[in-house]
């Protein structure tokens, strides 16, 4: 994927397959959100019943509070 740069999920879910990893569409969307939370993809509705999966290159940073000055 990283190669590519993305991906739609019925392509990473039949790789998945493929290389002998049984893997459910429930699993897969498991793992896509903790990717996405942790920063590493992005996910988009491409249509209805396809989503594109995006590698980012770099994580996104978490927000940073304002120091409060007393």
């Amino acid at each position: 994927m990283k190669e590519k740069k993305s991906a739609t999920d019925d392509d990473l879910l039949e790789a998945l397959n493929k290389n002998g990893n049984k893997c459910s569409p429930d699993e897969l969307d498991k793992i896509l959100m903790q990717l996405e939370i942790l920063g590493l993809i992005t996910v988009r509705w491409v249509s209805k019943d396809k989503r594109r999966v995006e590698f980012q290159e770099k994580p996104t940073e978490e927000p940073r509070m304002p120091r409060i000055s007393e």
